[in-house]
């Protein structure tokens, strides 16, 4: 009885397999009659031609097919469904060449393709079009392309650094260890990030960096682009500012026999003393490909231009230059960095293919020395184990059920970290707070691509499910006691994200008007449970919570050739960004200081601060759920290229409505003694404005205050003045303002200071290159309340956080000795270098009878000057020297927990094998 149960559950299974297999033969004998071929011919600049290049034919980063050209250097690819290709041709002696190739009908293809021995800049292609392979300037919407050589040139210490030199892109330096990017003025939560087509950002994403970013090593990736503008109709919620994306390295494929290749790579840097290598292998045959990559890296203390800290806690509360109490170099701000990534790619039969991807990365010893004694004069803000792991599985399929590409995809990410602090600007009796995180998401994604009359359609869809794990507690250093305590968001939060979407790309005819739609259903839902909270004073430490919202984003775009050398683009998208959990549910230190969560406070009967700093005053407007922020955006470019010119220039204007800032949160009279998720308010001023003893900055709460404005210009142009000398210009102008109030609004992550960069490159032959370079920015004096509060930025000080520091951090690190009554934490206690006392420092730093005022009202504009050198030895030994900031200049950019590097040398040596 027993056999026959399981022989009739089976009997169903089996006749779907059957079938399944039966429609899979029919479909492969369909297809197999409108398949088509790729042929072609390669030479030299000076029409000969070059035998055993080796050409790869790519389809969304995965390879396809494989060959060498023969002795006459002709290829052939034969067998190929119908699609949109990336063709990638390399000859030793010569530099590589990509294109796209759109194979629409049955038939060949042929391909006149010359190598050049400097890199040519009309080959770059992306895939930044929604998924559509395109040559950079045939793009609607902009998008900067980083190279992996590039990457691996600006990245010295963090992946952030890659953006640097690109227009309407700039680096977010919160730490040594830690960074993020801004695009077109935003940064944070408000730009997404993806791997390899995966969504690499969480929910617990902080709101002015991208903390996990820094364990995506450099030297795991072939390439970054970075797509300007909201991206929400492709890419889903968080991409207001616009999306990076990240392509790791793709298994090769040999064309008939195993190969074998590699890279080793060394880099030293003076700035940090940092030392690193890596090593990657590949694997390929005709149907396997495999990739490993592992890298290390030792980061040491840090010196900044002319050995200063600006924003040093000795500046800002006393006055004084950071070389009384450290320099040259600054302390605490080394780390150790490692980890490694492996792809796997198989493909049983020529359309179809399995993708395996696994990366690690970890950091030890990071700590945010903007909180110690580069802004706040803390003893203890450890960044502890942050961990990475980080997989998918994708299966690939080529012409099947009606379409040209179907792709389906498991994805999992791990993010952990362990943030350790003690606040009371370096008090050792405060409260030692441990803030453990991991985030696990759960990702399934899929989509399918059809060629058909001139358009390229593609749908998609995507779910994740995330889930916090996030115990938190404190320990009294004085008598060794643990509390629980509120973590920053709430432990066993949950939060799904998911979307599907529809894009079409009509091109009637190759290099001619192209226009482009897409539509996106996304939709959010967070919980956090009371139920989950653990139980402090007979009640939970946090409420329960929940949030679900949806909402409709889109995207129209056209480009319009003008004549054979210009071409204009219009683009205009609709953005959604849902709250994230940290939106929702943070509670404790950040960034900008010490924040509470609208649902913690309900009880409270708080007010929306109208600024984020102490001056604030109520608006009447209770603290209320959040809301999804939603933009309009508009973009209106214009490309040149003739010759050996190159150029673009786009102006862009984006709305955000209900735009999420921080502000004060005003609480009703006799708020002290209060406690904020475990922190007791220990001030209040007479508008409302609360402080803790963690943060030296009011009391914040997120609110959907308003309306914003973000506007700006990016040019870059290019000019090959002749063979051997290239000039580079880079110019990025963005403002944003409140479109209530006129003032700069109040997010973390704020808009950056009008710069540019300007590139000129000598090469005489392919085996040695010099390239002198330098940045500049204005001064930068548009800053939002919230900014010139922030320790990094404005660091504002007061006589409490003033006496504070004097009688704490200062007294701990021997800065302080006792007055005439030979004790200290007195009034007559004196500062070393300067005799004075407490109140003699307080009306030096701040002047006579002033509460209140901010280290810096603006942040002061820079031009550095670089140069950089490479040399080749043969094909395999490659050589790069760069010295930076030649000038020792000392500078910071907005939001930056440090400044930046001095002068320095830096080395990388690379062998290829």
């Amino acid at each position: 009885m027993r056999s026959r149960n399981m022989r009739s559950r089976l009997t169903p299974v089996g006749i779907g397999i059957m079938l399944f297999v039966a429609l899979n033969v029919a479909l492969e004998r369909a297809h197999a009659e409108s398949r088509g071929r790729i042929r072609g011919v390669v030479t030299d600049p000076a029409g000969a031609r070059i035998s055993g290049a080796q050409i790869l034919l790519r389809q969304a980063q995965r390879p396809v097919a494989s060959t060498l050209s023969n002795d006459a250097g002709e290829f052939a690819l034969a067998d190929l469904p119908r699609g949109i290709y990336e063709l990638i041709v390399h000859a030793r002696g010569f530099a590589e060449h990509r294109l796209p190739v759109r194979l629409a009908t049955v038939g060949d293809i042929f391909l006149h393709v010359t190598l050049d021995i400097a890199p040519v800049m009309e080959e770059v292609t992306v895939t930044g079009e929604g998924g559509l392979i395109e040559e950079a300037d045939r793009v609607v919407q902009s998008v900067s392309i980083i190279t992996s050589d590039q990457a691996l040139l600006r990245a010295k210490a963090v992946l952030a650094q890659a953006v640097n030199e690109e227009v309407g892109v700039h680096l977010q330096r919160t730490s040594p260890t830690i960074a993020g990017v801004f695009i077109r003025g935003l940064g944070g939560d408000k730009v997404n990030m993806y791997v390899d087509g995966v969504r690499y950002s969480t929910s617990a994403m902080r709101s002015g960096i991208h903390t996990f970013l820094s364990l995506l090593d450099p030297t795991h990736v072939e390439a970054i682009e970075v797509l300007r503008g909201p991206r929400s109709a492709d890419y889903g919620s968080d991409a207001l500012g616009g999306s990076f994306q990240l392509l790791t390295w793709p298994p090769p494929l040999a064309p008939d026999a195993i190969e074998w290749h590699g890279s080793w790579a060394t880099t030293m840097n003076t700035t940090d003393w940092s030392m690193g290598s890596n090593l990657r292998t590949s694997v390929g045959t005709p149907t396997f490909g495999f990739v490993l990559n592992t890298v290390g890296r030792r980061v040491n203390t840090f010196r900044p231009g002319r050995g200063l800290d600006s924003h040093s806690a000795v500046t800002r509360f006393l006055g004084l230059p950071s070389r009384v109490l450290y320099g040259p170099r600054l302390p605490d701000t080394g780390f150790t960095q490692y980890g490694g990534s492996a792809s796997l790619l198989w493909t049983p039969s020529s359309g179809q293919a399995f993708r395996l991807h696994y990366q690690r990365g970890q950091q030890d010893g990071g700590k945010r020395f903007d909180q110690l004694l580069g802004g706040d004069g803390n003893l203890i803000a450890d960044l502890r184990n942050l961990m990475l792991d980080f997989f998918y599985v994708r299966y690939d399929r080529q012409a099947w059920a009606g379409f040209d590409q179907l792709s389906f995809s498991y994805s999992f990410n791990a993010q952990r970290e362990e943030r350790v602090n003690q606040g009371g600007n370096g008090n050792p009796r405060a409260a030692i707070v441990h803030e453990y995180e991991k985030m696990r998401v759960h990702g399934l994604q899929a989509r399918a691509e059809r060629l058909w009359r001139g358009h390229y359609l593609r749908l998609g869809g995507e779910v994740y499910r995330e889930r916090m794990r996030a115990p938190a507690f404190a320990v009294d250093p004085v008598t060794s006691r643990v509390t629980l305590r509120r973590p920053r968001v709430p432990d066993r939060a949950r939060y799904w994200n998911w979307g599907i979407y529809v894009l079409d790309v009509f091109e009637p005819k190759r290099g001619f008007v192209k226009l482009i739609g897409g539509l996106r259903y996304s939709g959010a839902d967070y919980r956090s449970r009371a139920e989950d909270a653990p139980i402090v004073g007979g009640r939970p430490l946090w409420p329960s919570d929940s949030l679900r919202v949806s909402n409709v984003s889109g995207r129209i775009g056209l480009l319009l050739p003008l004549g054979n050398r210009l071409s204009a683009a219009f683009h205009f998208s609709r953005g959604f960004r849902a709250p994230n959990m940290t939106d929702l549910g943070t509670l404790g230190l950040t960034g900008s200081g010490f924040e509470v969560s609208a649902r913690d406070i309900t009880a409270l009967g708080g007010l929306v601060g109208s600024t984020a700093d102490r001056t604030a005053v109520s608006t009447g407007r209770p603290v209320a759920p959040l809301t999804p922020e939603l933009s309009s955006s508009y973009d209106i470019g214009v490309r040149y290229r003739h010759g050996r010119w190159r150029g673009e220039f786009t102006f862009f204007l984006n709305d955000i409505s209900n735009l999420i800032t921080k502000q004060a949160l005003i609480l009703p009279p006799g708020a002290v003694g209060l406690a904020l998720g475990g922190e007791p308010i220990v001030a209040q001023l007479p508008n409302g404005v609360v402080f803790v003893a963690a943060s030296s900055t009011p009391v914040l709460v997120r609110a959907n205050f308003g309306d914003a404005r973000f506007w700006g210009i990016e040019q870059t142009w290019t000019v090959e003045l002749s063979e051997r000398w290239t000039l580079d210009v880079v110019h990025t102008h963005i403002s944003a303002k409140d479109r209530r109030t006129g003032r700069p609004p109040n997010i973390e992550a704020s808009f950056p200071a009008p710069d540019g960069w300007l590139r000129l490159r000598y090469m005489p032959t392919r085996r040695f290159w010099i390239e002198p370079y330098l940045h500049a920015a204005a001064r930068h004096t548009r800053l939002s309340t919230l900014a010139l509060e922030d320790r990094r930025t404005g660091a504002t000080r007061s006589r409490t956080s003033i006496a504070n520091f004097f009688r704490n951090g200062a007294t701990v690190r021997g800065l302080v000795a006792p007055g005439p009554d030979g004790r200290l934490g007195t009034a007559d206690d004196v500062l070393i270098p300067t005799g004075e006392t407490l109140a003699q420092v307080q009306n030096r730093v701040l002047g006579p009878g002033i509460e209140s005022a901010p280290l810096f009202l603006a942040i002061p504009g820079y031009v550095v000057f670089n140069v950089r050198a490479g040399f080749r030895v043969g094909e395999n030994h490659h050589l790069i020297v760069e010295v930076e900031n030649l000038g020792d200049r000392n500078y910071r950019g907005i939001t930056w927990g440090l400044d930046a590097p001095g002068r320095s040398l830096f080395l990388r040596y690379q062998y290829t094998f």
